[in-house]
């Protein structure tokens, strides 16, 4: 080692200090020709540890640097007058870190390569501000936004547009609870003018976690601006960075944020967790709080791409038995009888890792084996893989937090070849189910008792299945098998996995996974669960809300579809309903989901919003009514169908493919796309993306026909379609026959669900034909 005052490069650097074989060592300045330079410490000709550097354009960063990365802590002052201090990995932004933008705006929060993601607070220089969690630099996820007119939402977003359920707070004090889609109100909700009553179920949403809301919108950035203290923070923080993320993970836990609820990192970032209730600011609870008793005018409405298409006043102030009953599992677990009881305390979460564990384990042991048609011995009870996971781990399994179990994985082969007809990769199916994000649990729409998990993508339903249904799964598995094979447009559900846990008391939880059918990026305005049946088969209107699956009598719809679409839809129902009969099951129904357009003679065009946006970040406004963004315009014909175009339409398996790409009638029998304004292009699918005319018979009062002869008005919609065949796990047993003849002495036989697999199979066919008419 020596040290040299200076030593002058041929290409024109200039370096002095400590030199190890010629090179850069220890402690030394180095000036470029183009102007920049480098004070600091170095390794081996490399710019390694603390230092600071000048850029020839003006820019300037002083930290931690590795390799010639800027890597660690540091502070970058950009020539634009932006500056950041936080942590870098390899040049890029990563991990906590807060930047001053040359605008006057603040983001606090954590990164990701260079962009924002995870958690973190933005400020617009105008007084707006969001809280809540992002992904590739947009607002995603959970959040609070609040305008600087005191307007805040609470609610689900999507690449910087509110997305999915959320809460709307009006500076006057009035509320909107309800759902959004890219940005615009669509779907039902509730409105509460100002000084109104709220219901107790909103209440509830409101209360469970006021003392969150309270300390987010308190929130204050602990990242001193001031020089003299930047050390003492830069070691701290990166202490906690360290903690927190782990070393070379580079991004924050989602299971601490599971287990914890909410926390806090260096003080300035609170986590908000993924399934709180709809949460809302210490100034609303303020205005809450003074809402007058004496007043309890409430609207329910309902939008369509942001246009309010119907209204009706609601009394609060009684609610029925069913809505107390909501109410109540917002504020406490409901006890229930269900397969779960044995579990004490967190009990949702302990199933889900297990779960997640154990589909981990079997798709990991499974995937290596090489691809083969599958044997006879393939099925059946006998073929399976069991592992046994104690808490402390095994040689071939790792330890966990939840109690220890064991493991059944049934007819593993069967199940992988099914994933590759469904063209589903492996490491596609693991990240959906056991990533980080986990699992969320949903209520059950039908009498089964079932426990219901939903993947955070949306792509894959779990069910509880008892112990009968498991029997007649593995029964019909070869046939099902043979027929999805056969079959790639089947519109029957799509199974991929089939598990069982079991533990040291003797209790047994039994699970199937299946797709999603309303996987799509399209929010779904109704549901319906059609079995062909009327007995029983209607919804009380207490009952009904946003998520609320409706049933064959609650149908007020025709849907008119193009000829050809039609013509292989009933193609496709007739196959399924003859397989389904020859494995004698009934009960089977057609899960159908409807999104709306808005109808013509409500169109109107969207206005532009305030100006709000800023560079790096979208931010929409909401208002009263309309929500609108300035590049969305509904047309006054929303759907149109197009050829398919493989190019504009990716070939790609979707999260719901069911098979080939549909061909059209009304564009010369070839394959479509569906062009949506404001979505692109669609591949048509059976059973997705089906384009279809909604005729709704109404009264001359505007009232829905309840069997009236004056019905002489109808509305008509544009919808989008999505279907699929659920329930296939009831057959025909002594236990359904008895059920026929006992229900057979009081109603009409043909009315009720029970009934032998040949009548319904034709029943079910019958009811369609009227519900998708042919035309004329």
């Amino acid at each position: 080692m020596e040290r040299s005052d200076a030593t002058v490069f041929p290409n024109g650097d200039i370096y002095v200090g400590i030199t190890k074989g010629g090179l850069p060592h220890e402690k030394g300045k180095y000036t470029w020709s183009d102007g920049t330079v480098y004070d600091g410490h170095w390794e081996e000709g490399k710019m390694s540890g603390k230092g600071w550097i000048i850029w020839s354009s003006g820019s300037s960063y002083e930290g931690e640097f590795s390799g010639n990365y800027l890597h660690g802590y540091g502070a970058f002052y950009g020539r634009d007058g932006s500056i950041y201090r936080g942590s870098w990995r390899m040049n890029n932004k990563h991990g906590i870190g807060r930047k001053e933008y040359h605008n006057s705006d603040v983001y606090d929060g954590c990164w990701r390569e260079g962009v924002r993601e995870g958690s973190g607070r933005y400020a617009w220089s105008n007084g707006n501000f969001y809280i809540g969690n992002w992904k590739n630099g947009t607002m995603c996820g959970r959040g609070v936004m609040k305008w600087f007119n005191g307007d805040i939402f609470d609610g689900f977003w999507l690449n910087g547009l509110s997305h999915g359920s959320g809460c709307y707070r009006f500076a006057d004090g009035s509320y909107y609870f309800g759902t959004w889609a890219k940005g615009l109100k669509d779907g039902r909700g509730t409105f509460y003018p100002s000084g109104s009553k709220l219901s107790s179920l909103d209440k509830c949403k409101i209360d469970k976690h006021q003392d969150i809301m309270k300390r987010i919108l308190s929130h204050r950035s602990s990242v001193s601006t001031d020089e003299s203290v930047r050390p003492k923070v830069k070691r701290s923080l990166s202490e906690k960075i360290s903690a927190s993320f782990g070393k070379g993970s580079g991004r924050i836990s989602q299971k601490t944020a599971l287990l914890d609820g909410d926390w806090i990192l260096d003080g300035s970032i609170e986590m908000i967790p993924e399934d709180a209730s709809c949460l809302l600011s210490h100034n609303s609870l303020d205005v809450q709080s003074n809402l007058l008793d004496n007043s309890t005018a409430a609207y329910e409405r309902e939008y369509m791409q942001g246009v309010l298409i119907k209204e009706r006043l609601k009394n609060v102030t009684r609610l029925s038995h069913p809505s107390k009953q909501r109410c109540k599992f917002h504020v406490k677990e409901v006890r229930t009888t269900s397969c779960m009881d044995f579990f004490d305390g967190r009990k949702s979460y302990y199933l889900m890792l297990n779960l997640q564990l154990g589909i981990r384990y079997s798709v990991g042991k499974i995937t290596p084996v090489p691809i083969r048609e599958v044997r006879l011995s393939d099925f059946g009870e006998r073929a399976r893989i069991k592992m046994y996971f104690p808490r402390k781990g095994s040689r071939l399994t790792p330890p966990h937090y939840s109690i220890d179990f064991y493991w059944k994985d049934y007819c593993p082969m069967v199940f992988r070849n099914l994933r590759e007809l469904f063209k589903l990769n492996a490491a596609e199916y693991m990240m959906s189910i056991c990533g980080d994000e986990g699992l969320r649990e949903f209520s059950s729409p039908g009498k089964s008792g079932s426990i219901f998990y939903l993947s955070r993508d949306d792509r894959f339903v779990i069910k509880t299945l008892k112990k009968p249904e498991l029997k007649v799964l593995l029964k019909m598995l070869p046939s099902y098998y043979k027929h999805v094979k056969d079959h790639e447009n089947t519109l029957i559900t799509k199974f991929f996995g089939l598990h069982r846990i079991s533990f040291s008391r003797g209790k047994k939880v039994r699970f199937v996974v299946m797709g999603n059918m309303f996987c799509t990026e399209l929010h779904i305005h109704r549901r319906y669960d059609l079995k062909g049946s009327s007995h029983g088969r209607f919804t009380k209107k207490d009952e009904i809300d946003e998520g609320t699956t409706l049933k064959d009598l609650d149908l007020k719809f025709e849907f008119h579809m193009d000829k050809l679409l039609r013509e292989i839809l009933f193609r496709q129902l007739s196959l399924d309903c003859q397989f389904l009969e020859g494995q004698h099951i009934i009960d089977y129904s057609l899960l159908l989901g409807l999104h709306f357009r808005a109808p013509e003679h409500l169109l109107t065009l969207l206005e532009p919003p305030d100006s709000m946006h800023k560079p790096e970040i979208t931010a929409t406004a909401i208002t009263d009514g309309e929500t609108s963004q300035g590049d969305i315009a509904i047309p006054p014909r929303g759907l149109l169908l197009v050829t398919h175009e493989p190019s504009s339409a990716s070939d790609e398996p979707g999260p719901h493919i069911r098979g080939n790409t549909l061909k059209a009638y009304s564009v010369g029998d070839r394959e479509v796309d569906l062009l949506l304004p404001g979505t692109g292009r669609l591949r048509v699918q059976l059973g997705v993306n089906m384009p279809a005319e909604a005729t709704h018979k109404v009264k001359q009062d505007g009232t829905e026909e309840e069997d009236s002869p004056e019905v002489e008005l109808f509305e008509v919609y544009d919808v989008v379609l999505y279907m699929g065949i659920i329930d296939i796990l009831q057959d025909y047993n002594i236990k359904k026959k008895l059920e026929h003849g006992y229900k057979s002495m009081q109603i009409d036989p043909m009315s009720i669900s029970a009934v032998e697999p040949n009548a319904y199979s034709k029943r079910f066919i019958g009811f369609l034909q009227k519900v998708f008419p042919a035309e004329p």
